[in-house]
């Protein structure tokens, strides 16, 4: 085994396990209840959001499996082994497109939904911007600090999620769900196909697997990241279709937030708890920002020896620029949909390429070692 300290930004497979869903789940749950009950009957989207997520988790192994066998190394150096060099680098830049993309549209997203439900006084621009300065000053530091604020963010988030859900059985109805399996199939299959794109994120295990002290449980407890991801989206699904219906929660731009509005805490606590969830879900949302920014530095170091800050401070302006591109909430919205599309077909790829011709090339050795 590896001998990492703190100082060597070691981590762990546990700290892997909880970093998936600190990254994947973000904005992306927000309106995802939405776009799901657009393209389907009463709760059949649970169908779609169960395949989607199993088809994301076995690519996540395999994502985990390839770098969990070249342990030590950096995405850049095992996929030259695999690939040629220049394949490599081309895969390389593909993924700081994708997480340098992710990070832009992020900071956006969450400066819209800000402005429409906190600061209605305040400019889009200035939301978010404020929100980058904190995520760069995040990012400046350890980087096994991300790990260890995202084993401390995501059970406040998980905490708040169950707590909405409580909450919201007083308005839940079971015949909101019902009835079954009428969705056809064309139809369940783009909302799988839908459900797919707020899976965006796995990414991360290329690079980060890399910094894990006990490498060969990295599959397993990848795996275990993206179970939580499913469940915590089939219970938000489940929650919002409950108390909203299938017709309302295809009409609420951002059923989630809709559905914190409607608690109420018994012994007047918290008038607001759509304040509450709010500013706890933005937990969530930093960890997907902080550690795709993180992240993309990661690959750029593999590439170009530069300082950490020489990047960050590069990076954060272009971050700012992108995010501030989209006019309004339709351009925000194709953004996001060609980013989560972008996202979950370049990282399914070349992971798939890499496991195979991984598995090639450890057959070969085996064929010549029998010799």
């Amino acid at each position: 085994m590896k001998d990492f300290k703190y100082a060597d930004e070691g981590i762990s497979s546990r700290e892997i396990m909880m970093s998936l869903p600190a990254v994947t789940v973000g904005v992306g749950i927000l309106s995802l209840p939405r776009e799901i009950a657009t393209l389907t009957v009463a709760a059949d989207g649970w169908i779609a959001i169960l395949v989607a997520g199993l088809v994301v988790t076995i690519i996540t192994w395999l994502t985990a499996k390839v770098a969990a066998s070249y342990p030590g190394e950096s995405f850049l150096t095992y996929a030259s082994k695999l690939v040629t060099k220049p394949v490599a680098i081309l895969f390389t830049i593909i993924l700081i497109l994708q997480s340098l993309l992710l990070s832009a549209y992020v900071i956006r997203v969450i400066a819209d939904i800000a402005k429409t439900y906190l600061f209605d006084r305040t400019p889009v621009e200035v939301v978010s911007l404020t929100f980058l300065l904190v995520v760069v000053y995040a990012v400046a530091g350890s980087r096994a600090g991300l790990f260890r604020l995202n084993m401390l963010f995501f059970p406040i988030i998980v905490v708040i999620t169950i707590v909405l859900s409580l909450f919201s059985l007083g308005w839940f109805e079971l015949e909101n769900l019902f009835p079954l399996f009428k969705t056809g199939i064309m139809d369940q299959m783009k909302a799988v196909e839908v459900s797919g794109l707020a899976f965006v994120g796995f990414n991360i295990l290329f690079f980060y697997i890399a910094l894990v002290k006990d490498t060969e449980k990295s599959p397993k407890a990848s795996v275990y990241g993206m179970l939580i991801v499913i469940s915590i989206y089939l219970l938000i699904f489940f929650i919002n279709l409950g108390v909203f219906g299938n017709a309302v929660t295809s009409n609420l731009v951002y059923p989630l937030i809709e559905l914190a509005k409607e608690i109420e805490i018994p012994g007047g606590v918290f008038e607001r708890f759509d304040s509450v969830f709010f500013v706890i879900w933005l937990m969530s949302i930093f960890n997907t920002t902080a550690m795709s920014v993180d992240v993309t530095i990661y690959a750029f170091q593999s590439l170009f020896k530069l300082k950490k800050l020489t990047y960050l401070f590069m990076l954060a302006p272009i971050i700012y620029i992108i995010g501030m591109i989209p006019e309004g909430a339709l351009e925000v919205g194709k953004l996001g949909t060609f980013i989560g599309y972008f996202g979950v077909i370049s990282t399914s790829g070349i992971a798939v390429i890499l496991f195979l011709l991984s598995k090639i090339k450890n057959r070969r050795k085996k064929k010549l070692a029998t010799k």
